[in-house]
């Protein structure tokens, strides 16, 4: 599995937890353990997304260049 189709497959669980916190939130349910998962869900993307600091700053200089 490439890590765009992982990326993706975490934004659709992303996307049934908050349907099923949505749903809990207005029957006045508790979403602990949905909370929790979803938490769990972002610190994974945000793992398999970043980049390294010299990547960011070499797009940030190009990027203001470039609106100059």
């Amino acid at each position: 599995m490439s890590q765009t189709q992982y990326l993706k497959m975490l934004e659709r669980e992303i996307n049934k937890i908050n349907k099923k916190i949505d749903l809990k939130i207005l029957q006045g349910q508790e979403y602990r353990r949905e909370a929790r998962d979803h938490k769990l869900l972002l610190k994974k993307v945000r793992y398999h997304s970043r980049r390294g600091f010299m990547n960011r700053l070499v797009n940030l200089f190009f990027r203001t260049n470039i609106y100059a």
